[in-house]
């Protein structure tokens, strides 16, 4: 029998887990499935912006060969510009890699820094890339706590309590996936401080740096401490809604000088796949320089911003459960009271909403949170598809309350009914 490596025994993506594969099966007998699980516009009428398709039409001709291991040049120039206007200093144009999205960079990053049993601070919830990437390459994850009670924001003294001579690095992810949450300067300073301290190095996802809700900012925790290395990774594929063409760049910034060693392994790395897709990199320049982004969408009146109002009131009416109202990205996270249901956990609650009522979402353990009863929905379809989606998921755990006696509150008296 052939098996597989064992360096996958942890790596997992439950995006496209067993549950997800079930999906397929029941569409395939001819079901209609409402899928809230993956973070993809385009099945749901997102359209791309007009200037990608141009450049990269008008520039097929010049894609054809193989392009610098690092990036297209124009690309990085007009990135170079873009996050000096964001505060980033001294950012040379062999600080920006352009790739294969955020995933394959993130993938480098990690596999260049990892020596086994080598510690990374994660955040619990996380986007799962994370933790199976430094699983994947020997090291050990080490989660680090975003208090729910406090708009999910990272703990600063819990990251600091989990530093050990082991430890590498601090991945943040910000707006985060899966709560939604953006994470204000002062914490992130907080945080910056402590790797620098520590001499540990920061990998900040920040994929939805443009989705942004209320008038919120957002805040590149690179900007903020210049003495701490911070690779900031971010693309076309959120803000620009392409998620297909595989667009994302990171900029590494800090001290390089402390991590020549280090960077040098990123771009062996780089090299060894010899470069990122060529055609879509054309595109990035006219992109930064112009408004296409997703900021319409997220501003009063806008798509999203409706969709995200009307995903958040209708899963807070559901009874048993709650959530709290994302800042970022396009993503709730709810909670389930699993007291009164009769559900084991949140995968079984995913696994027979599933079934039942043919509606797809994610468990919350699948994004690596420590406790067994959240769950992840998407609000990017239309409003008839999301309240379509919620009332089949209310009437399912309305069904699904729990038999045991339970306690009401009579006055200043507890009785059981």
């Amino acid at each position: 029998m052939i098996t597989r490596s064992s360096r996958l025994t942890h790596v997992a993506y439950d995006i496209r887990g067993e549950i997800y594969e079930q999906s397929q099966a029941l569409a395939k007998q001819g079901h209609q499935i409402l899928s809230l699980h993956i973070g993809d516009p385009a099945p749901f009428g997102y359209k791309v912006p007009e200037s990608i398709i141009k450049n990269m039409a008008a520039n097929l001709e010049r894609a054809q060969g193989y392009g610098d291991a690092i990036g297209l040049l124009e690309a990085r120039e007009a990135l170079q510009v873009a996050y000096a206007k964001r505060n980033f200093t001294d950012l040379q144009l062999e600080d920006i890699y352009v790739g294969n999205g955020v995933s394959e960079l993130a993938l480098i990053s990690l596999q260049a820094l990892l020596n086994d049993g080598d510690e990374v601070l994660v955040p619990t919830p996380d986007y799962p890339l994370w933790t199976s990437a430094v699983n994947l390459f020997g090291g050990k994850t080490v989660y680090y706590r975003c208090d729910e009670a406090a708009n999910w924001y990272p703990d600063p003294e819990d990251i600091r309590q989990k530093i050990t001579s082991r430890t590498k690095g601090i991945v943040l992810i910000n707006p985060n996936n899966p709560t939604g949450a953006v994470y204000p300067a002062d914490v992130l300073k907080r945080i910056a401080d402590i790797a620098a301290e520590h001499n540990l190095v920061i990998f900040s996802d920040e994929i939805y740096d443009k989705i942004l809700y209320d008038g919120v900012q957002h805040t590149s925790i690179a900007t903020l401490n210049e003495d701490v290395i911070c690779l900031t990774f971010s693309g076309l594929t959120k803000n620009y809604r392409v998620p297909g063409f595989r667009a994302g760049w990171m900029i590494i910034s800090g001290p390089k000088q402390k991590a020549t060693d280090y960077i040098g392994g990123i771009t062996l790395l780089a090299n060894l796949r010899v470069c990122g897709n060529q055609q879509v990199q054309f595109a990035i320049k006219a992109v930064l320089e112009g408004h296409q982004c997703i900021e319409d969408l997220t501003a009063p009146g806008g798509r999203l911003r409706i969709q995200r109002d009307l995903c958040y009131q209708k899963i807070s009416q559901i009874p048993g459960v709650r959530c709290s109202k994302p800042m970022g990205a396009f993503y709730m996270f709810g909670k389930l009271n699993l007291a009164k249901f009769d559900l084991a956990s949140d995968y079984d609650f995913v696994l027979k909403l599933l079934k039942e009522e043919k509606v797809l979402i994610v468990h919350g353990t699948g994004f690596n949170h420590y406790t067994n009863d959240h769950f992840r929905v998407v609000f990017l379809p239309d409003t008839e598809i999301l309240t379509t989606a919620i009332n089949r998921m209310a009437a399912f755990l309305e069904r699904h309350q729990s038999k045991k006696e339970t306690r009401i509150q009579l006055g200043e008296g507890i009785q059981l009914k």
